[in-house]
């Protein structure tokens, strides 16, 4: 890490902001692009929406491919999703030449285990590999394994939701219990004088995990950044590991039954 900036090295020689609050500039390849002649097209879309030459980052959001058209979430007549035939190693090929032409500094995934990683890394005549694996990732849902997996490839883990998830209904399960209202979270937070937000922060940022905290809120935002003021000790990162229960709050059950489905 370096600790002028806060920031880590990919494996590309570009580097990326530990805590992420607008000013990297990534972007993602929707499941309905993943065929390789649609890759380069939505990328030059979001470009000319975005106002920008190129992206710091563009990243496949998620290993399933659903049918290309007008809708995010093509279903048939029994609501049931309209899945696609792709291979993502074709898939990859196409995001390696938007990094050639400038389109992109860099190029990774989302939502990818290790399987479908390797996949990528085993391909043959593999130009890049990819520099991050987005995933869901807190305290409830740690993702140790995958973690250590991805460091052990030069991949950096990228964590969303890493604080619980906003309440939203249809992508979100709001029967699962609020992260931050955690009493150990609250135990720890009010031991350091921090908010319970900045402790699951912190305990990212320890594990070397990147970390994407969404906010619209000033004072949070304000908050947040003393993520950076403080170390939790060991004791404290073993405890919040083992408040880990597989929990993930967002929802992709609409994949569910597809071959490559990572979870």
């Amino acid at each position: 890490m370096d600790p002028k900036s806060q920031r880590l090295r990919l494996n590309d020689g570009h580097f990326i902001p530990v805590l992420g609050f607008g000013t990297y500039a990534p972007e993602e390849l929707w499941a309905t692009f993943l065929r390789p002649e649609l890759v380069r097209p939505a990328l030059e879309k979001s470009l000319k929406n975005l106002q920008l030459d190129y992206v710091d980052l563009y990243i496949i959001h998620f290993p399933v491919a659903l049918k290309p058209g007008e809708e995010l979430l093509p279903t048939d007549e029994n609501g049931k999703a309209l899945f696609d035939t792709v291979d993502l190693c074709r898939t990859w090929e196409a995001l390696e030449k938007c990094k050639d032409a400038g389109l992109t500094k860099s190029i990774g995934v989302s939502n990818f285990n290790h399987q479908q990683l390797e996949r990528i890394l085993n391909k043959p005549g593999l130009k890049y590999k990819p520099v991050c694996n987005q995933v869901e990732c807190h305290p409830y849902l740690n993702q140790s394994k995958l973690l250590d997996f991805c460091k052990s490839k030069d991949i950096i883990p990228v964590a969303y939701s890493a604080l619980g998830s906003q309440r939203v209904k249809g992508w979100v399960n709001l029967n699962h219990p609020v992260l931050l209202e955690d009493p150990v979270l609250h135990a720890i937070a009010k031991k350091h004088k921090q908010t319970s937000a900045v402790i699951a922060l912190r305990y990212q940022l320890q594990r070397g995990v990147v970390v994407l905290a969404k906010s619209y809120n000033k004072k949070r935002i304000k908050e947040n950044l003393q993520v950076f003021n403080f170390e939790l000790p060991p004791e404290d990162m073993k405890t919040i590991d083992g408040l880990n229960q597989n929990l993930r709050y967002c929802d992709f059950s609409y994949a569910v039954g597809h071959p490559d489905y990572p979870f």
